[in-house]
């Protein structure tokens, strides 16, 4: 990992300080690069995250600062000898005059000068403030052919929507075509060198046409005046706050649009400015991927160092591997993926009988087994549970990895007193008061907390069928549709509940109701098998294969040793990802603080 950082650090000042020390701004620039590349942030992506999703936040505000310099004029230096902007406003009203008369364009109405009061910052010399409406020659609007016509679909004309821009600078093709008929009826088309610009939906989407495109109603097609960089323009367009307005999709006026104030610089500036910023961007994906491969190294070693410590023959192994590893906490576990991988590996080696010794005085697992199933023999004979299906002996060839002594391999209805799912039509019976009443969206994911910010209450009919699902304390909730194996744990005193049927409800019996037991069924062990089946469109888990499920049983001494060592090192994690996201707000408080001194 030094060797990673050394490598980063040689990047910036050989790659990055020629081109940034231009002007004063440059050297801000390269002076904060160590806040760039640690201000990371997350983005959620589902189940578990990964290197592949942290947004680069450093890097990312890094580009977002040189475009606000490049359309301020502090990227390049200024040329007195370049013609004025004053002279290129001219320039472009002669244009649009010629094409107005030579019937190429329709004349357009007179916009208002920029008042000094929506000026947003004190523009160059030789710059000029205008509006984006004057440099354009032209703006289009397009449309939508009917749907109801086939006749106006499926031909050889791309028609570009907003899910069409977004994507890549230019534009060719589109995910739908029209007809000749269809143009003619709902759209219009778009000129190859046409600026797309999105008003509604997707504010900010731009695009160039590479082919005539027709376009649909939330799009505009703008034909950019000659005298102005089409390339400059789009950068300096991003940096707009665009604003829109409407109570269900926002969007902007094509007269507000015409409206937005803009600085336009020398024409012969805009082209340097286009070229540092090619220049700086192409440096910042170079930084990116740089970071990225860095990321992706990282989480290879740390899982090269986890899987070894699950091959620690005994908890003493264990114990000597972790402690090489605690020695390299602070370079090894900087990423809420290394922790989270480093927390799975916990739970694993605790399901395995590494993560505390065996103590040969515990009495072994195969007698709280046989005790357990004499317990659940008399409860079916007393008519409080139904007698279950005898499963099969569990071979040797199904277990994943050998038990310590003392433990033993069981099913997990071999020490469940009851598997079943919520009844359904529960809908008639929701209220805003009464029995809460737990869905798939109350269960976790990676842990069995409850999640409560959102509840839902029922008043169902005390005889009623639902009443078999009435939750208990200790209850171990599984969503056994869609993301199946998300989890919750029915805490003490917590008052009438039920579920649904999406929902199965796992009663240990008594001499298992400790924590052990859901923290195995969030342990990588479980997580295999709540993948395992695949059945229709959607991964769904049977109740028959909640009960089939094999699980390893530690005798109950050590199940409780097994627990608070657990709690111990998650407290530990929970640590160490509370540091990294303070130390991450902090690094991105100063990216945010960097561009504020910067421009």
């Amino acid at each position: 990992m030094s060797q990673i950082k050394e490598q980063s650090a040689d990047y910036q000042l050989t790659d990055l300080a020629p081109v940034l020390k231009v002007v004063d701004a440059g050297n801000i620039l390269l002076e904060s690069l160590p806040v760039w590349l640690s201000a990371q942030t997350r983005k959620s992506a589902g189940r578990g995250r990964s290197a592949e999703n942290t947004l680069q936040y450093g890097v990312q505000k890094l580009r977002e600062l040189i475009l606000e310099l490049a359309v301020r004029g502090k990227l390049v230096s200024q040329d007195p000898n370049d013609e004025p902007a004053s002279l290129l406003l001219k320039k472009i009203a002669e244009e649009k005059s010629r094409l107005v008369k030579e019937g190429k364009i329709k004349k357009q109405k007179i916009l208002p000068p920029v008042s000094i009061q929506e000026l947003l910052f004190q523009a160059p010399a030789g710059w000029g403030w205008t509006r984006l409406g004057v440099l354009f020659n032209s703006i289009i609007s397009g449309g939508t052919p009917s749907k109801n016509n086939p006749a106006f679909w499926g031909g050889d004309i791309p028609w570009a929507s907003v899910k069409d821009l977004g994507k890549a600078r230019y534009i060719r093709s589109t995910q739908d075509f029209i007809t000749e008929e269809g143009l003619k009826k709902g759209s219009k088309l778009a000129d190859v060198g046409d600026i797309l610009i999105c008003t509604r939906m997707g504010l900010g989407k731009t695009a160039i046409c590479e082919s005539p495109i027709a376009i649909n109603q939330d799009l505009k097609a703008i034909k950019m005046s000659s005298h102005v960089s089409v390339d400059f323009f789009l950068n300096a367009y991003t940096t707009i706050d665009i604003k829109g307005t409407g109570t269900t999709v926002a969007g902007i006026t094509q007269d507000k649009l015409l409206n937005y104030p803009i600085a336009l610089p020398p024409l012969a500036e805009q082209q340097r400015i286009v070229k540092k910023v090619d220049e700086l961007m192409a440096l910042c994906d170079q930084l990116e991927q740089q970071q990225a491969d860095a990321v992706q190294a990282h989480d290879i070693l740390v899982k090269v160092l986890l899987d070894a410590l699950t091959q620690s023959e005994n908890a003493e192994g264990f114990q000597q591997n972790w402690h090489r590893i605690a020695e390299h906490f602070d370079t090894l576990f900087t990423t809420e993926s290394s922790i989270d991988q480093l927390k799975q590996t916990l739970l694993q080696l605790a399901v395995m009988g590494k993560l505390v010794p065996q103590d040969p005085n515990d009495e072994p697992a195969n007698i709280l087994l046989e005790k357990i199933a004499v317990e659940k023999a008399r409860l079916v004979k007393e008519g409080k549970i139904k007698e279950q299906k005898s499963l099969p002996e569990i071979r040797e060839i199904e277990t994943p990895f050998a038990l310590p002594a003392g433990w033993k391999w069981a099913h997990v209805e071999d020490v469940a007193q009851l598997i079943t799912s919520g009844s359904r039509g529960w809908a008639k019976y929701y209220s805003n008061e009464g029995a809460i009443f737990i869905t798939m969206g109350n269960l976790s994911r990676g842990h069995y907390h409850l999640r409560m910010d959102d509840i839902r209450y029922v008043n169902p009919p005390k005889s009623g069928e639902g009443a078999r699902t009435k939750l208990v304390e200790n209850d171990l909730l599984i969503s056994i549709t869609g993301d199946v194996g998300n989890l919750g744990l029915v805490p003490e005193n917590f008052g009438d509940a039920y579920i649904n049927q999406h929902t199965c409800l796992l009663r240990f019996m008594p001499e298992c109701q400790n924590r052990y037991f859901p923290e195995l069924m969030r342990s990588p062990l479980a997580n295999i098998q709540f993948n395992a089946p695949q059945r229709g469109v959607k991964n769904s888990f049977r109740l028959s294969d909640v009960g089939e499920m094999i699980i390893p049983i530690p005798p109950l001494a050590e199940q409780h040793r097994i627990v608070k060592k657990v709690d111990e090192l998650m407290v530990l994690c929970d640590q160490l990802k509370d540091r990294l996201n303070q130390a991450q707000t902090l690094q991105q408080q100063l990216a945010n603080a960097v561009v504020e001194k910067t421009i």
